[in-house]
């Protein structure tokens, strides 16, 4: 997510261009509204095309330039290492939280995702 460069291995031609599934993924992460969420795998769905965690590793290499705490996992867990950014940000944009119990790991809340969820707003089919 933090990194924006390629990876290592990336072949010659993608040094000016990101890999099509890549700017598919983007694209997408860019629709979703201010305080919604979609899940790596409804990104998936919404494509057609990878699964969660094909959607992941993208969102991992090239998400930095996007709004990348709106893709998250479907467990509503904040993003591992970037908990506080994306802390800010959900409260900033009034994302529906679960606020943590004392028992809960380092006390941080997730998502809300029966709320916070986007449907996708006519653009998807199949999401809810």
């Amino acid at each position: 997510m933090s990194e924006q460069s390629l990876p290592e291995d990336a072949p010659a031609e993608y040094a000016d261009a990101l890999p099509e599934y890549a700017e598919r993924v983007l694209e997408v992460a860019e629709t979703i509204p201010p305080g919604r969420v979609l899940t790596y795998g409804d990104v998936a769905e919404w494509l057609g095309e990878g699964g969660p965690r094909q959607v992941g590793r993208v969102m991992a290499l090239y998400g930095g330039a996007v709004p990348w705490w709106r893709v998250v996992r479907a467990d509503g867990v904040l993003l591992p290492g970037h908990e506080l950014r994306a802390l800010d940000h959900y409260r900033e944009e009034g994302t529906p939280l679960k606020e943590a119990g004392r028992a809960a790991e380092g006390h941080l809340p997730r998502l809300d995702m029966r709320r916070a969820r986007w449907d996708g707003g006519g653009h998807a089919q199949g999401h809810t």
